[in-house]
Order: structure tokens, then sequence, then C-alpha cells
């Protein structure tokens, strides 16, 4: 009897546990890089309704694994487990400022023993060989200087061979870290704490290049930590110091603890190797269920392995399964298509696998890579950014409490479907971003990280500085350098392993800060980013990450969700900056919703235009109206603020519209238009409010009872509200169909004049009488009407370019839902003479509520046009 999750065959067995243990400790430790941890301490619980664990006898006999299937199976290769990262065995001779690394801490970066140690040490590089911990299979030339085992012709190039292209890559040296000074003159007024950041930066760089060969072989930690498999067996190591003796148990061995045990070396390091089978198969087959049995001082527990590269939840069990994942070469998935350039302007479609059926129903990526794909690049959208990827026991967290970090959700399909998902998406030409979580983990105990070796400060800070009590989750302490391998190998593994094209890092805001933004009202006052509040180790560790992934993926994107407007924040590290490309623009929807509570009597033109166009100098914003969070049950979507209950009965086309749809509708397409127009260099929508979607997303989920005795209730496990109608919006007897044919044509429209990313922008109408905002990006004219009920005939416009304009863009086409009431064929010729602060004018017809853009006609397009 077995059971099967996506593709996924697995034996079934007795419930592992009986209950869940999801306890919630969260503290922060002081903050030394303590590469292994002398101290320990017990976790005390935090929720009283959340029951602890109890293990239960394993004495029943499992039958054989099954195996994974994966659709379309094809021939691939993979990272060889022998190579590994290879470092000096040296003390420092200055400790690490604000880390205070002793020599013993140190020791450990270079010595994690390992059986197959074959590196030859280069001149000038101290320690003993034997000792070293992380073996490579790069070979060493004289003077220390790294070189492939393997040569490889660049002239045939593919995306096979990007792996060890990157290998290949030098990291940029830190630099100087002065050019903010220069960027911003204000900053030299809090120059001892960025000089400070810089050095303890600086500090940690030198470390990691001291220690452990640089930030390249540093981040393949997965090469050496969890599970590795060479040519005689598997390797499995990992790292929990609070740990009194552990065990690898699972389907392979009958769950029998005394089968397997571990040997710990002075650092905290457990390891075991499991030679193969006389018939040469691995010792663990593949799809096989396995765990760590760890005594520890808060007891025996069973734990999924910290480095997990899958794990399932069984049915009719809480707790997930760590699944040993290790498919034969003809089962793997071997990408085909290059990545896509990077885009000049960056369009996103926010997504999530799950909910991206018409069905209620959890989608699939094989599913969201056939259908949903296709949507998206009809749409005119160059890049699809994919929410809740990592293991995430509780669907509900929308993926924002992660319990295995380098596992891709079980919920959805296998490893490979995604691979297949994303290598589809580059075939399209469609750069693929990671909603990444790297600023807290889940309280789980039994399937995450929470007290994974019986202490709360394995990958934690210990007490209340590690436990975010908003979100009920685990927080990090980046300054410890074990953090530093797991969370830095972790960003370079979906890189390099599923090829992500770069990713949107989540709560950034509540990582810089200790305060973690709560209760903290931005001002933009400096005083406020750079302070005691200020979490270095945290900032430190993003300058790292960003360093890391554009230096081995030059073409990478990295997004920061952050709310407070950190200063530097999208400058690259070496100028002094934290080194994202882009910052959510997250004020401009907060605006957009604080708007829609008022009478349109009472919105403030100028108010808009302030909102979308504060942003610092020289810092790149992706902008948007509404992501998932304006979708959450609870909220609304603009859509429905805008239409309310009205969109039940009014959209079909063959009925009667209301005041109501018809100001919601135009209302709809402008909001976007302007946002996409002024607010920044990117552009966001999640998945359906192109359209204007009708309901907001509510997960499946029980009745809930809070500690302080409130009861939420549930939806009785309903997929109903957790999907994305794409049906309404295809449909072109509905009203939504205009509202989607509108959202294309502004995609195409950026394509085409590429305004979001033009150098020239300036706003030369503000008219708080008239309601009226006119604005140039690029070659485009934006007109915009948001008055109720007045519309103006021959209304004057400055622009810069003398010549002819035309319509490219008109938000009252009938195509879009409109009324049809500007002439698409009329020409529009400048006169002479400054306007509005212009050089040019010409006269247009602005109808009330409405959006219009205008191009300079190019002479040369008009000649072709006519032949």
């Amino acid at each position: 009897m077995v059971y099967t999750i996506s593709g996924v065959r697995f034996p079934t067995v007795p419930s592992l546990h009986k209950s869940p243990a999801f306890t919630s400790n969260a503290d922060r430790r002081n903050p030394s890089v303590s590469v292994f941890s002398k101290k320990h301490y017990v976790s005390r619980k935090i929720f009283a309704e959340k029951s602890s664990y109890e293990p239960e006898s394993r004495s029943s006999t499992v039958a054989a694994s099954g195996k994974v299937l994966v659709p379309g199976s094809q021939s691939g290769s993979s990272s060889s487990s022998t190579e590994q990262l290879e470092v000096a065995d040296t003390v420092p001779e200055n400790s690490l400022a604000s880390t205070d690394v002793d020599s013993s801490e140190m020791e450990h970066a270079s010595q994690i023993k390992a059986e197959n140690g074959d590196v030859e040490p280069a001149s000038g590089l101290k320690g003993n060989f034997e000792e070293l911990d992380f073996v490579s299979s790069l070979q060493l030339e004289e003077g220390g200087k790294l070189k492939e085992s393997k040569t490889l012709d660049t002239s045939e190039e593919t995306i096979i061979d990007e792996s060890a292209r990157v290998r290949k890559r030098g990291i940029p040296p830190p630099g100087l870290g002065r050019k903010i000074y220069e960027i911003d003159p204000l900053l030299t007024n809090h120059r001892q704490h960025l000089d400070y950041r810089f050095s303890e930066y600086k500090k940690m760089r030198e470390a990691i290049d001291k220690y452990e060969g640089g930030l390249e072989a540093f981040s393949r930690g997965y090469e050496k930590m969890g599970f590795t498999r060479s040519a005689t067996g598997i390797t499995y190591r990992e790292w929990a110091p609070g740990a009194k003796w552990a065990a690898l148990i699972g389907d392979f061995n009958n769950w029998n603890p005394n089968a397997d045990v571990m040997t710990r070396n002075e650092f905290g390091v457990w390891e075991i190797f499991l030679p193969n089978n006389v018939d040469g198969s691995p010792a663990i087959p593949h799809g096989s269920r396995v765990k760590i049995r760890m005594d520890t001082p808060s007891g025996v527990k069973d734990s999924i392995p910290a480095w997990i590269k899958f794990s399932v939840q069984p049915p009719g069990e809480i707790p997930y399964n760590g699944i040993y994942y290790d498919p034969p070469e003809e089962e793997k998935y071997v990408f085909q298509h290059p990545r896509p350039k990077k885009p000049k302007s960056l369009r996103i479609y926010e997504s999530h696998i799950g909910m991206s059926s018409p069905e209620p129903k959890i989608n699939s990526y094989v599913n969201f890579r056939d259908e949903v794909l296709p949507r998206i690049k009809k749409l005119g959208y160059n890049a699809v950014q994919i929410m809740a990827i990592q293991e995430h026991s509780y669907y509900a967290s929308f993926g924002y409490h992660v319990t295995n970090f380098f596992a891709p959700s079980s919920r959805f399909g296998t490893p490979d479907d995604l691979k297949s998902l994303i290598d589809k998406a580059h075939e399209l030409g469609i750069v693929v971003l990671m909603d990444i979580v790297h600023s807290h983990a889940s309280n789980n105990t039994l399937d995450g990280l929470n007290m994974f070796d019986g202490t709360d400060s394995c990958y934690f800070h210990s007490g209340s500085r590690g436990y975010h009590w908003m979100w009920d989750s685990r927080l990090f302490n980046y300054g410890h350098w074990e953090v530093l391998r797991y969370l830095l190998s972790n960003a370079r593994w979906w890189l390099d392993e599923f090829k992500f094209d770069g990713f949107r890092f989540d709560g950034v805001t509540s990582m810089m800060y200790t305060h973690h933004g709560l209760s903290v009202a931005f001002t933009g006052n400096y005083n406020e980013y750079f302070g005691f509040a200020t979490d270095v180790d945290a900032v430190v560790y993003l300058m790292l990450v960003n360093d890391l992934i554009h230096g081995l993926f030059p073409d990478a994107i990295t997004i920061g969700e952050d709310v407070s407007g950190m200063p530097t924040f999208c400058i690259p590290v070496q100028d002094g900056g934290v080194g994202f490309d882009y910052r959510l623009h997250m004020a401009i929807a907060d605006k957009w919703i604080e708007l829609l509570k008022k009478r349109d009597e009472d919105w403030r033109v100028g108010d808009i235009v302030h909102t979308l166009t504060n942003r610092r100098w020289s810092e790149k914003c992706v902008s948007y109206a509404e992501s998932h969070d304006q979708a959450l049950v609870g909220d609304k979507t603009i859509a429905f603020w805008l239409m309310d209950k009205d969109m039940y009965d009014f959209m079909a086309l063959d009925r009667p519209s209301t005041p109501l749809i018809d100001r919601g509708i135009a209302l709809h397409k402008m909001i976007r238009l302007i946002t996409m127009g002024l607010g920044g260099e990117g552009y966001l929508n999640f998945m359906g409010n192109e359209f204007g979607h009708p309901e907001w997303i509510d997960f499946p989920r029980a009745e809930q009872h809070l500690p302080d005795g409130q009861v939420i209730p549930g939806n009785n496990f309903s997929y109903d509200k957790c999907r994305r109608r794409f049906d309404l919006g295809d449909a072109d007897y509905l009203r939504y169909h205009g509202l989607q044919e509108f959202d294309q044509a502004m995609q195409h429209l950026e394509e085409r004049y590429e305004f979001m990313t033009s150098e020239h922008q300036y706003i030369s109408r503000k008219d708080e009488g008239d309601r009226m905002i006119v604005f140039e990006r690029g070659d485009l004219v934006f007109v915009f009407n948001f008055h109720w009920t007045n519309s103006y005939s021959d209304y004057r416009i400055g622009c810069l370019k003398p010549g002819k304009y035309k319509v490219v863009l008109d938000s009252d086409d009938p195509l879009f839902g409109g009324f049809g009431r500007i002439d698409h064929n009329a020409e529009y010729f400048t006169f002479e003479g400054w306007y509005d602060d212009r050089p040019s004018s010409f006269m247009v017809y602005a109808p009330s509520r409405t959006a219009v853009v205008y191009a300079l006609v190019d002479k040369d397009q008009e000649v072709a046009v006519e032949e």
C-alpha cells in the first residue's frame, strides 16, 4: 500500500508523530560570530495549545521505497558530490569586530573532516590538509590559484555548462565604499556608522576569503552539508552543536536508531558515511524518508535534516517527512534553454503556483508551466515572480513561514517539475524570480529549524531577540558563521541548481532593524536609519548575499522589500551601499487604499504625484498598485474597493452597467497606468488583478483558537477563494475582459517605448481644480483627467519635442470597456512657445476619468507606414 503526492510514490507506514510541536521561541544572542557555539540554552514553550513531541516506536518493518516519477524524464548531469570547498587551516591574527571569533571556532571553518580529501596544498597555505573539512574537485596551480579539473570548450557554452562557468567567476573585491557620500552628501553626517558598517562587511569578506577560500567556495555548503553522494557511498553531515547523541533513521534502516549512529567532531558537526550496497546501489534509495534523531537538552527528538532537498507531508499527518531526493541520471531534468538576457525594464507578474488554477484545488508546477506561463507571455510581462517555493508546512502562510529552505514545495510537484517550469519560462523569454525568505523561519520544531539541536540558539538568536512576536516566527543570527554559510549557500542553490534569475527578498525591513519596523513610522530622518536600532549583522549579510549573487550571476536581479526607505539600499556594495537592484515601492499601494476610502472630491492630484515620485535619486524602484498583500482575506483588492458587490451582478456586457461599475472600470485602468508611468523603473502585478479579480484570497483553514481565548472562524478547508478565475478575464462577454485587454496593452506599450527606464521624466501639470496630471516619460506624453464629471475640449498640454503626435494608448477605448470618446485617427501638431514650462504644446480632448498616452510620430516610421 502506498501514498502518492505530486507524482512521488512512497510506502505507507504508521504515523511517526502523534501531534505537531509548533514551539515558538525567539531570541537574539550576542552578535558574536561563534562558528560553533559552546553555549546551549533550553527552550521554553510559548503557545500552550501546541502539543509537545512524543516519539513512537519504529519497530514496524517498512516496505521498500518507491521512486519519484518525473514526467518527461531526461538524462542529465548534476554537480559532483566530490566538488567541495577548500580552505586554509589558519587562525586569524585579529578577531573580527563585533564577532569575537576565537581560534577554536575559526578552525572549524577549515576542518569538518572528509575522508575523500585529495587536494594538494598550494604554496603559502598553512595547515594539515589531511584534517581539512571541505574537499574540492578544483585543482590548485602554483601560487594557490584555483583551476577546474575539467576543461570547458567555451566556444560552445550551453546552459548545462553554466555551473562550471560560475565556479570560474571571481567575486570582485570589496572596494572602498565611499561613493555613497558623493551620491548623497547628507550621508556624511552619519559617516561613522556607515564606515563602521562597511568595515564589518570587509572584515567578514576577508575572513571568508582566509578560512573558506572565498565567497564562491563558501556558498557551496550544500556540497558538504546534508546528504552528498560519491562513487562509494553517501555521506550525511549536520551541524547540531547542542545535541548529545545523533543517529540517521529512515525507511532504509527501518527507523532503527541503533543502526546508523553518527559521530560528532569538536565543533558540533555530526557525520556518518553509508557505503554502497553490494550490488553498487546507494544505501538510501531515492524517495526514502529520512530524519535525524537526536538526544538534546530538550529531550529526544526527530528532525528533518536542515539541508534536505525535498520533504513531503504524509496524508493524515501534520509534520512533514524529509525525503532523500536523488533520482537516477535518466530521470533528472536537463535544462535545454539559456537564461534570457536581463531586461532593461522589469515587468513582473507575481504568482503563486498553488492558487494559479481556475479550479478550487492546489495547482501544480506542470500545469503552471503549460497553462499560466503562455498567459504571462501573452499579457506582455517579461518576468514572473513565484511565491511560496521554499517548503512551508502551513499553506496559509503564503510561503513565508519556511520550514525547509533548500526544498521546493512538494504541494506542487517534484524538484524536477519545478526545473521544467523554469526552463519553459526561459524558452518563452521570461525571467524567473523567486520570492525568497531569509528574514525569518517557521517556529515548527519537528519539520523546521526551530530548536533543531534542542537549543533555541542554533540558527537563531536566543531569547526574545530571536522571536518575531507579530509573525510568530524565529529570527536568524546573521552574525553567526554557520548561519552565513547556510543562507548564502541557500541563495546560491536556487540560482545554480534551479536556474532562477534572481530574488525578491521578503521582509528586509524586519531584518535591518532590531525593532523590525514594528510600530515605527519612518519619516525620512536619517537618524532613523543609522543608529543603535540598526542590526549591522543583518545589513552585512545583505551586502554579502548581493555580492555573491551579482558576482557569480552578473545578470541576476535582486529586489528588496523595504518599507523604511533605507538610504543606499540600491547602491552597489563596493560603493558603500547594500547592493540591491530594486526596492519595492511599498508606499504606493498604501496610498491608493487610502484614497479609495475617500470621495473623488477629496483626492488631491499633487498628493498622488508626490507619492509616486517620492523615491531616492539613483536608486531604482519596482512600483505596484496592489500585490498579494492587498488581495488577502480581510482586505480588498482595488477592484473590490471600487465596485464592491456590484461586481457580482453587473459585469456582464448584456446587462446595463451602474455608475459604480463605470467609475470602477475607469479608475482601475487609470490607477495602474499612472503607477507604471511615474512609480519607478519596474512594475509588478499580482496574478488575476490585471482584470480586477472579484474575490480576495482565503486559504483553506480550520477554526483557530488564540491564546487569549479569541476564536477566528475557519472556512471548512475550502479552496473556493484560493484560486484565480482566469476564465473571467478571458470571457469576452464580461467587463473583466476589457480590464485585461488594457493591462496587456499597457505592458506592450512599455515594451515598445521603454518609458519606465527613460532618463527623461518631467511633470508639467498638477492641476487641483481641473484634476489633471500631465507628464512626459521618454518620447511619450501622459494625460490623466481624474475629474468625475468634467471633460475638457481643446485642452492645451506642454511637451518637450515639437512635431506631430498620435494616440498610442487610450483607456476610454471600447476594447478596454470605455466609451470611445477619443478619435484615434486624429493628428496632434505642436505649437511653438512655452507653456507649462515646456518649449512646445498641443491641444487635446480630455474626457472625464480617462488616461491617454500620446507619442511623437517618427518621420521614418511615418514613411514606412505609408509605403
